[in-house]
């Protein structure tokens, strides 16, 4: 018998290896999205794996290919597809749903906080027609991303609130107020969770002077400034980024996302 070659590895085979979030994020993509995926996509199911991946390794070179170091490329809006895909399938973990509702989120204000901490010279690595295709990628799933609320975890819905305000409607905004009336009860002004709900419902309002108040009172108290020049939207977005990533940092831990 012929031994001089090997059976070729069936592609399947080869592509289940990897750390177990890659072959839950894969199985979840090649569910959800049809082909032509976007080139992002690439990561999830070549054959060559990084040996030096861990769940951790590999989520960051992930998401780094999306949203570059924070900014937005030409194939940056094709890849939040991916995103939106994991952000609402529950086989997914809730910490990290989370976690890809924040990057829509980010992805979707680059523009405006990166303005804000660069005013007023231009931000560096600004991208305006990649940022404009990314938000309007992001504003594409928002009405099926609010669809899941009352599905949702608490912690998932606090991000899905920051991207309400972002993309604010007729319908969601009257709905937010009272989607957030739980935590305003179970956590105090002064606190994280509290004053990142308390500032989405200011921005939910849509007043100029009260957001532009609220904003200053804020980041004069807790948060990184920024000019008093910037635009108020500007302004309110990049402390409602930091808020966010500071809600996220206290409910990392898995317990926190039941």
């Amino acid at each position: 018998m012929d031994t001089s070659a090997e059976p070729e590895q069936p592609r399947n085979d080869a592509i289940a290896s990897g750390p177990p979030i890659r072959q839950l994020f894969r199985a979840v993509i090649a569910d959800r999205l049809p082909s032509p995926m976007p080139p992002q996509a690439a990561m999830l199911f070549d054959a060559e794996v990084d040996p030096s991946w861990d769940d951790q390794g590999f989520l960051g070179d992930f998401y780094n290919e999306i949203l570059h170091q924070g900014t937005c490329r030409p194939a940056t809006a094709g890849g939040l597809t991916l995103l939106a895909a994991l952000a609402v399938d529950d086989r997914i973990p809730a910490r990290h749903r989370f976690r890809v509702v924040g990057l829509l989120f980010s992805a979707a204000t680059v523009a405006e906080r990166h303005l804000a901490e660069a005013w007023p010279a231009t931000p560096p690595h600004a991208d305006p027609d990649s940022e404009a295709r990314a938000r309007s990628a992001v504003q594409a799933h928002v009405p099926d991303l609010l669809t899941r609320w009352s599905a949702e975890c608490p912690a998932v819905r606090l991000a899905l609130a920051g991207l309400a305000v972002v993309f604010p409607t007729d319908r969601t905004l009257p709905a937010l107020t009272q989607r957030l009336q739980t935590f305003l009860h179970q956590h105090p002004q002064g606190t994280d969770i509290g004053d990142y709900v308390r500032f989405v419902l200011v921005l939910a309002a849509q007043d100029d002077d009260q957001t532009l108040t609220v904003t200053e009172k804020l980041t004069d108290a807790y948060w990184t400034g920024t000019v008093r020049g910037v635009p108020t939207r500007a302004r309110a977005l990049h402390l409602l980024g930091q808020m966010l990533s500071k809600v996220g940092a206290a409910l990392a831990q898995p317990h926190a996302m039941q």
